[in-house]
């Protein structure tokens, strides 16, 4: 029996997207959903019966065109035209999972009843989602702030039987697979087109699954940082709660807790040490990864609050009887905030390539660049390099998107936030830290190995010899490149179940 997700009201949660994405949930509206869809759909159709004065977008051409007004007669094929003229997405392929998020928060968006569109029309994006039917989009051409125009044009195509899908493991015409399913072309009504492509769901959709790739990353990062620890015969004392709790920041407690917590009962951490301090790499983790994990939370908040968000424009209120052109599609707290995710993921990298390098070093009794026989063997000296070259190009990639603003439609759009282009560098910067996270714990499981027979914590000493199960240890020189990329398949597929949702 399919799982089947009910689209209502209620709070969506990032545990919930993460369950209805990775679980294959079907969706279905909730009959408050359908509900409040056909209200509002009534409301603006008995509107439009004696409407006089201009509406935007409804009544009216669009952007800087709003001064033209349109007769009844085309007001449905203003809206097809709409979405035909503004489907100019370009570059890469979306991947098939964001654009599963984009349908699902599409449908959210316009099951409140604000938006004024067809039932048929959100039961379509339904029928997509439920049939993997997934319109193909492109990963270029949002400004961010009349709604993601060009890739929300893109995905509405195949409504139209234009454009095209991806379909069991192909790129085919929307049109033929649409009449494989019985699917007729849906008529747009007054209004609709603009309802759905006005909106933030394409900045909305990739931030969601960066951030839900970012709970994963924070997390491995303290269990790979806690092997280099103890790998490098690091120090308890700077992870005491005492010390942490004199500074309030809830992240670097947590953090804290973490490290003794994974390396409880480890004979390496508990041993007396001739070293006063750690690197910083090692000492200041709770600083470091728990502000990353505040900035995360921060995130959190903001794209909680737009996943349950009415983001199209102009916005319909029945009861009230209004019909206001605003800017709710303007995505300047998603623009923000997917900057500040990218520099907190960004940090993470940064301080796990130092750590990476110190294991390599020579000192505490490790071998130079973790080989038995340095000079003959080169053993770790590249991959740092490598790791290197990815925390680099991070930096480059956090040069903020949201501080950018180009002027459009002649003028009327004189202030875009450029969120579309934050949240497709974001998911570079999250990709770049899994392999950078990868690399270290490639290293110090390597350096951990080295520390024989003294042994860490049962829960460190399991998740290496997991992590043994696919990468050995490496006795002499190597090709490294195939090493470092099972570490990053381990790290793509470990399970770390609910723990990512831990507060």
């Amino acid at each position: 029996m399919d799982k089947i997700h009910y689209i209502s009201t209620e709070t969506l949660t990032f545990e919930e997207v993460n369950r209805i994405i990775s679980e294959n949930y079907k969706l279905a509206l909730s009959e408050d959903a359908i509900r409040r869809i056909q209200k509002c759909r009534d409301y603006l159709d008995k509107k439009m019966e004696n409407q006089s004065t201009p509406i935007y977008g409804v009544t009216t051409g669009f952007g800087s065109l709003c001064d033209h007004n349109i007769s009844k007669e085309d007001l449905s094929k203003l809206q097809k035209n709409l979405v035909m003229s503004h489907a100019c997405g370009t570059g890469d392929y979306v991947p098939e999972e964001i654009i599963r998020i984009m349908l699902l928060l599409k449908i959210q968006n316009m099951s409140y009843g604000n938006s004024g569109v067809q039932l048929v029309t959100v039961q379509r994006l339904i029928d997509f989602f439920n049939n993997d039917v997934l319109p193909v989009v492109y990963d270029l051409g949002s400004l961010g702030a009349s709604g993601d125009l060009a890739p929300l044009a893109n995905l509405m195509l195949p409504l139209l039987g234009l454009g095209e899908v991806h379909y069991k493991g192909q790129i085919r015409p929307a049109a033929e697979v649409c009449k494989e399913f019985g699917w007729e072309p849906i008529t747009l009504q007054s209004k609709e087109g603009l309802a759905l492509l006005n909106g933030t769901q394409f900045m909305c959709s990739y931030g969601t699954y960066v951030l839900l790739k970012a709970f994963r990353l924070q997390y491995l990062a303290d269990m790979i940082g806690a092997v280099s620890l103890d790998a490098f015969d690091g120090r308890i004392e700077p992870f005491y709660d005492q010390i942490h709790q004199i500074r309030h920041h809830r992240g670097q407690i947590l953090t804290a807790e973490r490290y003794r917590n994974f390396l409880k009962g480890s004979e390496m951490i508990s041993r007396e040490k001739k070293h006063v301090q750690d690197p910083y790499s090692f000492r200041c983790i709770p600083q470091v990864h728990g502000a990353s994990k505040d900035a995360i939370a921060y995130v959190t908040q903001i794209l909680g609050e737009e996943i349950n968000a009415v983001t199209d424009n102009p916005t319909v209120f029945p009861d009230e009887d209004l019909v206001i052109s605003a800017g709710n599609f303007h995505g300047q707290p998603l623009a923000l905030s997917l900057d500040f995710l990218a520099i907190a993921m960004a940090e993470l990298g940064n301080i796990s390539e130092r750590r990476t390098y110190q294991l390599i070093a020579g000192k505490r009794g490790l071998p130079s660049f973790l080989v038995a026989e340095p000079g003959l063997n080169s053993g770790f000296m590249i991959p740092q390099y490598a790791a290197a070259a990815i925390v680099s190009q991070n930096k480059q990639l956090c040069t903020p998107a949201s501080v950018d603003s180009i002027e459009s439609s002649q003028g009327q759009e004189d202030h875009v936030s450029m969120g579309g282009n934050a949240a497709t560098k974001a998911l570079r910067v999250a990709n770049n830290l899994e392999r950078i996270l990868a690399i270290e714990l490639f290293n110090a499981a390597q350096a951990l190995d080295f520390r024989r027979p003294i042994k860490s914590s049962d829960f460190i000493e399991n998740f290496v010899a997991e992590y043994r199960k696919h990468v050995e240890f490496v006795k002499v020189d190597k090709v490294m490149y195939t090493e470092i990329a099972k570490s990053v398949d381990f790290l793509k597929n470990y399970n770390l179940g609910d723990k990512i949702f831990e507060k």
